[in-house]
């Protein structure tokens, strides 16, 4: 399990090991380095996704490690409170960048003609949290449509102990 704590409150995230050992292998490893710390909710938009991931207070992007494997061929749907990882339009260019879908979000799914978006994990305490994120005010920053304009901070990403 993963605990987020942002500036907005916290919520918990499980990790699906065994349908995306890639990805979820990827994100657990970001969050032991602290990768996420510090960075922002930075593409949020209400009734589809918040993305995060990526960028500090300042928009500065961060630097990552080489992309994954898309694993979006595993069965599991973009749903509501899933994470996927979030990448370019090359299937295979994912690195730290995730969203949360706010809704049901079958487009993001393989088919289609479409290769997806690969769900890694989902939320499993805190999506008020992750709905106050998606409530906040958004503008262009920095290049970027839908960025808050109230900055929602990832204060510490960090994994815990279900059983504690």
């Amino acid at each position: 399990m993963i605990r987020f704590e942002t500036s907005l409150g916290s919520f918990t995230i499980e990790l699906f090991d065994k349908e995306a050992p890639t990805s979820a292998q990827n994100f657990r490893d970001y969050v032991a380095a602290g990768f996420y710390d510090g960075t922002i909710f930075h593409r949020v938009i209400p009734g589809f996704v918040i993305q995060g991931g990526g960028f500090t207070a300042e928009m500065q992007q961060k630097k990552t490690r080489a992309p994954i494997r898309n694993e979006a061929d595993n069965g599991v749907k973009n749903r509501r409170g899933t994470l996927s990882m979030a990448r370019t339009n090359d299937p295979h260019s994912a690195t730290s960048q995730f969203f949360v879908n706010l809704v049901d979000n079958a487009f993001l799914d393989p088919g289609r003609g479409g290769v997806g978006y690969a769900v890694f994990g989902c939320v499993t305490e805190g999506m008020p949290v992750v709905d106050a994120i998606a409530a906040s005010k958004t503008g262009r920053r920095a290049g970027h449509d839908d960025v808050p304009l109230e900055p929602v901070m990832v204060v510490r990403a960090n994994v815990v102990d279900p059983n504690a």
